[in-house]
């Protein structure tokens, strides 16, 4: 039997609006409908930070709201007396070799995910990805007993491995989903020209994925560097404690250095704003990268 298909019907075109005869809602819109709930939302996001660099700068048992006059001596005080300058040292080295370790391995898995078909592929994607739903603190039974018969208690290479292997999955996902937005066509034209699989990986697709890198990276070292509880567990030498541990060490049952401890702070927020202020354009592509599916 033959079904006569109707023609289709023929599409409307509507007629192009001229410019400026139609004006957005937010033209429209006064302009303290706009300027007021971000001030809100400003005010009070920037109260907390001033309020912490209050009580860093101004004397110590000073009840002004402004910080005047300016002292720096809760800063030499947790830097020297309170050894956040070893703190300091522990985190970044912690944080660079989490960063590290994370996008290299993430880096291989990733390609794997991205250019090999390989049976339970789905299966694994969605392990990695259930994997997020556990959080650290279930981990630190196993980790502490592994880490215990490995010898690599009180050992900062501990808390970079926990670090890396807590990081990896979803890193692993991210860097898949931007090597596929590498096309495939341009590996292959590079094995035409005689590279090796590693050698076009090299040389054509892993300059692409700096921006991905980047961002993979960046919240590995942010993490590491404000993760607590793994160094609380498996570090119990003051001189090898990173800077989350050494914030805590400023509060006792008794009382608590409010000067000490929004310097300590502030000390430990400068580096993270500052790598994020230096890296805020590549952060931003390497996201619009990954949310595109090619």
């Amino acid at each position: 039997m033959i079904t006569e298909i109707a023609p289709a019907a023929e599409p409307v075109v509507s007629e192009p609006a001229r410019p400026g005869k139609r004006r957005r809602a937010w033209d429209e819109a006064p302009r303290w409908q706009i300027y007021l709930p971000l001030g809100i939302y400003l005010l009070f996001t920037l109260i907390p930070f001033y309020w912490i660099l209050l009580f860093a700068l101004r004397p110590a048992g000073s009840t002004s709201l402004v910080p005047w006059p300016v002292t720096f001596d809760h800063f030499r005080k947790v830097w020297t007396e309170r050894s956040f300058g070893t703190y300091f040292t522990n985190s970044v080295y912690v944080g660079v070799s989490t960063l590290v370790l994370t996008t290299v391995v993430a880096l291989a898995g990733g390609y794997a995910l991205a250019r090999f078909d390989f049976r339970l592929k789905r299966g694994f994607m969605l392990a990695l990805l259930c994997s997020q739903f556990v959080p650290g603190a279930l981990l630190l039974v196993p980790l502490f007993q592994i880490f215990a018969r490995l010898q690599m208690i009180n050992s900062l290479g501990s808390v970079i491995i926990a670090e890396t292997v807590f990081q990896l999955p979803l890193s692993m996902i991210l860097i898949s989903g931007f090597i596929r937005n590498v096309p495939y066509s341009l590996e292959e034209a590079a094995w035409v020209d005689g590279c090796n699989r590693l050698t076009a990986f090299r040389i054509v697709v892993l300059p692409l994925l700096r921006p991905g890198l980047i961002a993979v990276g960046s919240f590995a070292f942010v993490h590491a560097w404000n993760h607590f509880l793994f160094a609380l567990m498996f570090l119990s030498d003051q001189s090898k404690q990173t800077i989350p541990v050494g914030l805590n060490t400023l509060m006792s049952s008794d009382s608590v250095d409010l000067g000490a401890l929004a310097a300590g702070g502030i000390i430990a927020a400068v580096p993270v704003v500052i790598v994020f202020a230096f890296i805020q354009k590549w952060l931003i592509t390497g996201f619009s990268a990954g949310a595109v599916k090619g």
